[in-house]
């Protein structure tokens, strides 16, 4: 049986040994997942032109001229330089950044296209109106932004709506049972403006799935030896493990895993829906087995949604905003 949400697959583990994100160097183990994927009923990937230095789409490419993405979907986000930065977003970059992934992907169109983070200093209708040209011309279906504020939603959506322009139909964001920051504002905004939402990081970056930022495996994200992500990681969740004492107990109790709590949480107890999705990643083919396997299993025990709960009270006062992006 198929998840009650919709999976992902986080394809920025594909990609060139030594660039950002990417943990599958290996053409054929990328070939493996995508079989398994495939072997479930899961065609979904969720890409973006950042990601492993422009790798990632590239090794898509390799697997859809092997064969191996037989009716795949594939999501990709324009290019960004540095989240937050001005500029990423004139007309010229955004035609530019689309038409590196359509190259890289070998393919004419992607479903949805994101504006991955904000560039808060070019005018929004400049944007727009390109993105609104690309989808005149085929090259996505959908329009999609990710690590907005709320109110930039609705203003991108009310601006979309009277210029009569493709609006966006997909917010594409973090959350997990330890960062619910989404749901008091964001959810809200989304459906009144008829956007679905797509989760990245159901198990905050692997602290629910058993990671000690403290002593970081040599090569992972946390690593600070070996990874521009790890500042940033550290930053984001210091203090979350010292909170995690009765969680750890309950989940023994239980004998089950943190990986596969957090993701029945998402499925069964979070505020998303069927009509929503969620992003699984794995560092290999064992791993995404796991995670899609504890994705298709039922609601959790109604004790450790409890403690989920309480986990989530006590951490809420150090969560970072839902629009700090994370990758």
């Amino acid at each position: 049986m198929k998840s009650r949400i919709p999976l992902l697959y986080g394809s920025a583990a594909f990609g060139l040994e030594g660039t950002l994100g990417t943990r599958i160097h290996d053409i054929d183990e990328c070939r493996k997942v995508a079989e398994y994927l495939s072997s479930k009923g899961y065609h979904e990937y969720d890409c973006a032109r950042r990601y492993g230095d422009g790798s990632s789409e590239e090794f898509l490419g390799k697997l859809r001229d092997m064969g191996a993405l037989e009716g795949a979907i594939i999501d990709t986000k324009v290019l960004v330089a540095v989240p937050g930065a001005p500029g990423d977003h004139t007309p010229d970059k955004i035609r530019a950044s689309l038409q590196a992934s359509l190259e890289a992907l070998k393919t004419d169109k992607v479903r949805v296209f994101y504006l991955h983070h904000p560039d808060r200093g070019t005018p929004l209708e400049e944007t727009l109106f390109e993105i609104n040209e690309l989808y005149k011309q085929g090259k996505f279906e959908y329009f999609g932004l990710s690590n907005y504020y709320s109110w930039e939603v609705a203003e991108i959506a009310t601006i979309a709506r009277l210029k009569g322009w493709v609006r966006p139909t997909v917010y594409q964001g973090i959350y997990n049972a330890l960062e619910r920051n989404i749901e008091t504002e964001l959810i809200p905004c989304l459906r009144k403006h008829g956007l679905k939402f797509i989760a990245y990081s159901p198990m905050a970056r692997g602290l629910l799935g058993g990671i000690d930022p403290s002593a970081p495996a040599k090569g992972s994200r946390w690593d600070h030896s070996s990874s521009v992500m790890a500042p940033g990681l550290h930053a984001r969740y210091k203090g979350y493990t010292e909170t995690f004492a009765q969680l750890t107990e309950t989940l023994k109790r239980h004998n089950l895993s943190g990986a596969e709590v957090a993701l029945r949480w998402i499925q069964h107890h979070s505020a998303l829906g069927p009509e929503d999705g969620i992003i699984l990643g794995a560092s290999g083919l064992q791993q995404l087995q796991d995670n899609v396997e504890a994705s298709e299993k039922g609601p959790l025990p109604d004790e450790i949604v409890d403690v989920l709960q309480e986990t989530w009270v006590v951490n809420k006062g150090r969560s970072p905003p839902y629009f700090t992006p994370s990758r």
